[in-house]
């Protein structure tokens, strides 16, 4: 049987809502275009959803390789359609990983990897949105 997640959002005033998961964790979820907004907008959540799942895969496969990973950042762009529904039409992500000694190939494979077997939040976007990478290697 397929795994079944589940979410609620419980509205709180304006358009702010509070989010749980079925993990137990909250969170504000808001409209960014208001004065005194309270927390990332859906969209926001969806770009840190995508960089939160590379991340994580990229992380756990490049210790798997027994690599010297000591810090991975991970940025993110997304470029909206300009009507409605403003869906993403492109993405570009950079991981800026650090570690003395980081081979470059590996950590290309383990985002290839990521990429195009593990992460389950790219895989659920439009097939026509492309996303795009790059990588930043650094000693420190």
């Amino acid at each position: 049987m397929a795994e079944t997640l589940n979410a609620k959002l419980s509205w709180d005033s304006g358009l702010k809502f509070l989010a749980r998961s079925d993990s137990g964790h909250q969170v504000a979820v808001d409209s960014t275009g208001r004065p005194g907004h309270a927390g990332p907008s859906p969209v926001e959540l969806l770009l840190i959803a995508v960089a939160g799942c590379t991340a994580m895969d990229v992380v756990s496969i490049l210790e798997k390789m027994h690599e010297p990973l000591k810090g991975l950042d991970v940025e993110i762009r997304g470029c909206r359609a300009q009507s409605n529904p403003k869906y993403f039409t492109e993405m570009a992500i950079t991981y800026h990983a650090r570690g003395a000694g980081l081979a470059r190939d590996k950590v290309e494979r383990a985002v290839e990897l990521s990429q195009t077997t593990y992460c389950s939040v790219i895989a659920t976007l439009r097939p026509d949105c492309r996303v795009s990478t790059s990588i930043e290697l650094s000693e420190g």
